[in-house]
Parts: C-alpha cells; sequence; structure tokens
C-alpha cells in the first residue's frame, strides 16, 4: 500500500546546498550511508511517492544533529531519517537491541549482583561471546553498575531536608545516574540545596532515547507519554524540570514531539539542564556561588553532539570559567562517535572509534587533568579510547564550591 503523499517535517525548505553532508561524520567512515541530504529531504521526496525507495541503510545515521545545526534551512534533517525509519523500515529489533535499548530494566537486572556483572562483562571470555552471539563488538568496554543507586541514597539522606526550602526544582536524574553514576545526582542536590533550592525526584522512566536508536518505537512513545504526564505535575506546582544529562533533555524537548509525535508543548520550556539554570540564576544576582581558594585543575571542555544542537554550552563555559584556579580549554567541535548505544554495535564499532579520533588525539595532546562532558556516554567512550576521566560539570562544581559558604551566601532564599 502506498504511504499518504504527506510529510511530517520541513524538507522542502532544502537548498540543496549539501553542506549537512560536508559536517556529517558518518559520511567521512562509512560508505554505504548516503549521507543527510540523501537519506533526509531528498529521500524524503521520493519515500512519498513510494514506501519502497526507503534505504535500510539509514540505520547508520547516529542521530548526532550536526547536520541540523549546520543546515542554513533550519531543516529538521535527523528527524526526518528517524521518522522515516519509524515508518518504513522493516528490520525488526533482535535480542541486542532489546537489551541496549532498556537501560532500566537492564540495570535493575544487574544491581543486586553489580560486581558479578562488572566482573563478567570486563573478562575477555564474555566479550568474545558476546561478540558472536550479540553483535556487541569484544572491544567495547561497559560501564560499571552501582550495587546501590541514587534514589536510594537520595530518600535516605537528603529527602527529609528538602522540605525546608521553600523554591524547588524536579529532578530528572535518568538511568545513568541511578545505576552507574549516583555520584552525579549526590552533587546535583548538594549544590541546588547550596543555593537555596530543594530538589524533588518524579516517578520519571528513561527518556527513551536509546529505544528511539534501536527501533523500540512503541516503547519509547510509551516513555515519552508517561514522562509528559510527570513533568505536567511538576510544573503545575511551579516547578522546572532540570537534569544533567545534555542528551535525556534534548530527548524530551525536542525528539517528544518530532520523531515520537507526543506533544510536549505545555511542558517544553520548563525541562532544563542544571547548566542554563545555575547560570541564569547567577547572573540575574539571584544566587551566589563561593568558591574554594585552593582548587586548581585543568580542564579540557568536550561539547556534546546534543549540547551543540541545544545551544547551551555557553553556560558551562562561564559556570567553570567562574572558577578561580581553572584552565578550561573548549577542545574543537567535534563528535566522539560512540552516539549512545550505536559504538556499542559491532557492524558500528570501527566508524565509531575513526569518528571519535580527533577528538581523543586533541585530549591527549593537552594532557589534562580531566575531561568534562555532559553526556554519560561521551564519558563512557572517552574514558575508554583516551584513558581520560570525564566528569559532568556538576561534580565539578561540587568539588570546586565550598558548599557551606554558599549555603550561607544564599541563605536569605531559605
Amino acid at each position: 500500500m502506498q504511504e499518504k503523499n504527506i510529510s511530517f517535517n520541513n524538507f522542502e525548505q532544502c537548498i540543496k546546498c549539501t553542506v549537512c553532508t560536508a559536517y556529517c561524520p558518518v559520511v567521512a567512515v562509512n560508505p554505504s550511508y548516503p549521507g543527510p541530504k540523501q537519506a533526509g529531504p531528498d529521500g524524503e521526496r521520493l519515500r512519498l511517492k513510494n514506501k519502497w525507495f526507503f534505504d535500510e541503510n539509514l540505520k547508520y545515521c547516529m542521530n548526532c544533529k550536526r547536520c541540523e545545526v549546520a543546515c542554513p534551512s533550519g531543516v529538521k534533517i535527523a528527524d526526518l531519517i528517524h521518522s522515516a525509519r519509524r515508518r518504513f523500515s522493516r528490520e525488526t529489533p533482535d535480542l541486542r537491541d532489546m537489551i541496549l535499548a532498556n537501560t532500566d530494566l537492564m540495570g535493575k537486572v544487574a544491581r543486586p549482583v553489580a560486581p558479578i556483572v562488572n566482573a563478567v562483562v570486563a573478562s575477555k571470555p564474555a566479550k568474545a561471546a558476546m561478540d558472536v552471539l550479540l553483535d556487541i563488538d569484544k572491544h567495547r568496554t561497559f560501564p560499571k553498575y552501582q550495587s546501590s543507586g541514587f534514589v536510594r541514597w537520595f530518600r535516605k539522606e537528603a529527602q527529609a531536608e528538602q522540605s525546608a526550602y521553600s523554591e524547588k526544582v524536579a529532578f530528572f536524574h535518568g538511568c545513568s545516574t541511578e545505576y552507574q553514576q549516583p555520584e552525579v545526582g549526590k552533587a546535583f542536590v548538594k549544590v541546588m540545596n547550596a543555593i537555596g533550592y530543594g530538589v524533588t525526584l518524579m516517578d520519571e522512566k528513561c527518556c527513551g532515547v536509546a529505544m528511539i536508536s534501536n527501533g523500540l518505537w512503541n516503547s519509547a512513545e510509551r516513555h515519552a507519554r508517561h514522562n509528559v504526564r510527570e513533568f505536567s505535575k511538576a510544573v503545575a506546582q511551579g516547578m522546572p524540570v532540570v537534569a544533567t544529562s545534555s542528551t535525556c533533555v534534548f530527548t524530551m524537548r525536542d525528539e517528544y514531539p518530532d520523531v515520537l509525535s507526543v506533544d510536549n508543548s505545555a511542558v517544553r520550556d520548563s525541562i532544563t539542564l542544571v547548566e542554563p539554570f545555575l547560570y541564569e540564576l547567577v547572573d540575574s544576582g539571584k544566587v551566589r556561588l563561593v568558591f574554594k581558594d585552593d582548587y586548581r585543575a585543568r580542564i579540557a571542555y568536550h561539547v556534546p553532539c546534543h549540547m551543540e544542537k541545544l545551544g547551551w554550552s555557553i553556560f558551562t563555559k562561564e559556570l567553570i570559567g567562574m572558577i578561580p584556579g581553572v584552565t578550561f580549554t573548549v577542545l574543537d567541535s567535534g563528535c566522539c562517535g560512540i552516539a549512545g548505544t550505536y559504538g556499542f554495535k559491532k557492524e558500528n564499532y570501527k566508524y565509531s572509534q575513526e569518528i571519535g579520533r580527533p577528538v581523543f588525539e586533541a585530549i591527549k595532546s593537552l594532557s589534562p587533568d580531566f575531561v568534562c562532558s555532559e553526556c554519560e556516554t561521551c564519558k563512557w567512550q572517552i574514558e575508554m579510547s583516551t584513558g581520560y576521566q570525564v566528569k559532568n560539570p556538576i561534580l565539578i562544581l561540587a568539588e570546586a564550591l565550598d558548599l557551606e559558604a554558599t549555603r550561607k551566601a544564599n541563605c536569605a532564599k531559605e
């Protein structure tokens, strides 16, 4: 049956300049990928005539959004590609895809035996087995699961104190903070409390980005609808929804309506990252930050692709730049290559590493004390490929701030 002659995107704004293809990191390394112009607006014109023009090689798109950042006409090229995948792809997710996509489920399964899981997936026999049986590349290093998560810590150590604050934020912590990096959530709570804001948690689900990447469209849509309902409750109580992951925020703000057709218009502007949220408070004079005199660090800043699409890296630069004793070097714009679960897959691993090589080489040439980045999967890729530690900006701020002095400076807010 031929598809209706309609498009869900603004592809007719394409002026065929091909700048999107020039900026695409996949085109440079993978000859099987037709490139964003051909896969996006050009391909849409053909797909509108007949769905059999759909090319399964669109799966090689990383959804990094660099094509959209470069496009002078504002065409939502990556959205075109992934909407086409949703509508026309005849491939169905296999076991590997479902394992990689269901981050919450895998975290819950792994947590009770986290040390065992970590040891097993790091072993050569297990990696070889996953390479053969699941097509998860044997060279890939997995992030380590933690035996105790952020939510448990929050309920036990911090929740009772939050009622003391008249102003509050709803914290979307995400899967990585819950299962692999609870220290990020702890740092967020400590910094928010220090500036006079209480923190509440929602009945959140995974943002769904891994489900989108792996073709679990219905599951991603269910998660999106659930989260929008939870965000609506928070916004109705006057709370912004604040997160620490650039990809989670980008997905919830832009992918929900543009790829999953989930209306988030009532809450979209209330979904934000901690960096712009905090910077705006400081810049307006509502909040004062007091830093330690003896904090010293040489930091390299890798701007994640989705952070570039959001256009919010300036807030991270300004905040970290406020810290005395910090040398902060912003790396040249470049994709690290992992793109969430993309770089775990055997068929993509080589391309993933080739794409990220300029970033790895730049970090090694600088030899910083550590790297700053808002994306957890960029962290995994860079740490595996360079050996340098990667920290979320909120962790850096929590380390550099004199939290007690900051609390006293903002005590009028409590």
